[in-house]
């Protein structure tokens, strides 16, 4: 009898890699609007579903300021710019799940109908997207690519329209994520297009689990990621909007990371000697948009006056102490083509009011105020700042009616142009600074409804297209200072900051870096 149980007293001394593998759970702010990123355009649901799920064909490195491989080993670009032909990955496996058992790789095929059901009105995947595809009709992938062909099982072509300086960096983002096409036909055959929403399948190197909406998603480690399977096992998000919570959280190691800390916590943190700080400065924008086509603010001098009323200063140092910097147009500082001659809006209530008079508007109008109701890395405290907005709207007789607006419901309004002054923020995640221009300010945009401005300006067109145009940097600046010229003269944003990015962090979490574009990788983490 006692020889018989030897075997399982020695069985846990046989320790495998896999067996070290540790749960981490990261504390997040909110919960995605679903996880078939093409549809949507926030931050938040990029993180839970492109960053953790999917790879693109390549990657950006902030380190280096260059596109990388991804799925995609290489790539050859013509000389005129037009044909892009990129080699894919051997053996790349697709998620296998409880409701997906995939019966092949990676192929051009994957490729091909990744990028065709956002591009072709006719093909049936194009319906399923009820609010369309926010970045490819933003980014005007429709007009710039002309054709795409699977030469062989692992080459695909892209032809394009015209040449255009970005569309590499482009790839990089999460909405030009690879799909399966071999699921995508198995659920349509199914008349259950819409799992793939909710069932979500793809390369990269964590597993789709379960999602209970603002409370938990899990993901499990993929055994067969090209990239070598990750060391941490489960990966959870425990979705917590409240940071204060995030922090306590994060004290107790209930979560072993917390995003978008308040400033105050990260400073709380440096004093714990079980927390770490991560930090990098942020490729980022905070903004209230100005909606160009709602009356009275249709009017440049209503925006303007918008402008001066403001308090930025004292905005900065109440709702960010101290870890941003002051934003006057919407390219962050750190951005090559940063028009430094820009000085922005003073603080000027007086010469505010004047511009409402010379609109006609003497006595002050009404107007709606939208912000969320939990914090996040670009608006720390999203009560606070609508109040100091408010109030100094009041000074120069603005009345404006605060309304908080949950996070997915607030993006989906805001994206079919409903509210008035909106407190949002842009994040560029590719390292061009045309990440702001088309998605923001673009007519094409205002149609895909990123551009929370909306405002179609034809000059304006006129100038972010022909910096795509050209690979020449010092070109594309001159044309893009331009740009930046007229956004801020038709004062289409209230910009707010340039906030540092933050996350804090257990000190046994090893491998774990804050991006500047605010995208998440735990591919490479582990805890000691």
């Amino acid at each position: 009898m006692r020889l018989a149980a030897l075997p399982l007293l020695l069985a846990p001394l046989l320790i495998t890699p896999q067996a070290l593998a540790a749960a981490l759970s990261v504390c997040t702010e909110a919960s995605p609007e679903g996880f078939d990123v093409v549809q949507y355009n926030s931050l938040t649901t990029t993180n839970a579903s492109a960053d953790v799920l999917m790879n693109r064909l390549v990657d950006f490195d902030t380190a280096s300021g260059k596109v990388v491989p991804s799925l995609a080993e290489r790539w050859e670009v013509s000389t005129d710019g037009l044909t892009y032909v990129f080699k894919l990955r051997p053996r790349v496996k697709f998620h296998h799940t409880d409701y997906f058992t995939p019966r092949r790789d990676l192929t051009a095929e994957d490729v091909k109908f990744s990028f065709e059901r956002m591009l072709d009105p006719a093909n049936p995947w194009h319906k399923v997207a009820q609010s369309g595809f926010p970045h490819a009709q933003s980014m005007q992938l429709p007009v710039l690519i002309k054709k795409i062909d699977a030469l062989d099982p692992l080459t695909v072509r892209f032809t394009l329209d015209h040449a255009d300086s970005t569309f590499l960096a482009t790839l990089s983002m999460g909405f030009a994520s690879i799909y399966s096409a071999e699921y995508a036909d198995q659920l349509m055959q199914a008349g259950t297009p819409e799992k793939l929403n909710n069932q979500p399948v793809g390369t990269g190197p964590f597993i789709f689990n379960r999602f209970q909406k603002d409370a938990s998603i899990r993901y499990k480690a993929n055994p067969d990621y090209f990239g070598g399977k990750p060391q941490v096992d489960p990966l959870i998000f425990a979705i917590t909007p409240d940071a204060n919570v995030r922090l306590q959280k994060l004290r107790r190691n209930e979560c072993q990371i917390a995003l978008s800390p308040k400033p105050l916590d990260v400073q709380a943190a440096r004093q714990e000697a079980t927390l770490s700080v991560a930090q990098t400065e942020a490729f980022m924008t905070a903004f209230v948009a100005i909606n160009s086509q709602h009356p009275p603010l249709d009017k440049p001098e209503v925006r303007q006056a918008i402008n001066l009323a403001f308090d930025k200063a004292s905005y900065l140092k109440t709702v960010f102490e101290g870890t941003a910097e002051a934003a006057n147009g919407p390219y962050p500082p750190n951005t090559w083509s940063y028009a430094k001659s820009l000085p922005g809006y003073a603080h000027d209530p007086a010469k505010a009011r004047d511009l409402l008079a010379k609109a006609g508007l003497k006595e002050g109008f009404k107007t709606t105020i939208w912000t969320r109701p939990s914090g996040s890395l670009l608006n720390p405290n999203p009560s606070l700042g609508a109040q100091l907005l408010q109030s100094d709207l009041a000074e120069i007789g603005i009345q404006a009616e605060i309304r908080v607006i949950e996070w997915g419901e607030l993006i989906r309004r805001a994206k079919a142009g409903e509210h008035d002054l909106l407190f949002m923020g842009w994040a560029g995640d590719n390292g061009d600074p045309d990440n702001f221009l088309t998605p923001q300010f673009s007519c094409a945009a205002v149609k895909s409804g990123t551009n929370f401005a909306r405002y179609c300006n034809p000059d304006l067109d006129k100038l972010i297209s022909a910096g795509k145009t050209t690979g020449e940097q010092g070109v594309r600046a001159k044309l893009y200072e331009q740009a930046q010229a007229q956004i801020q003269q038709q004062a289409l944003w209230l910009p707010l900051a340039h906030p540092t990015a933050f996350a804090l962090t257990r000190k046994d979490v090893q491998g774990y870096s804050v991006s500047p574009f605010g995208r998440q990788d735990y591919a490479k983490v582990s805890l000691k």
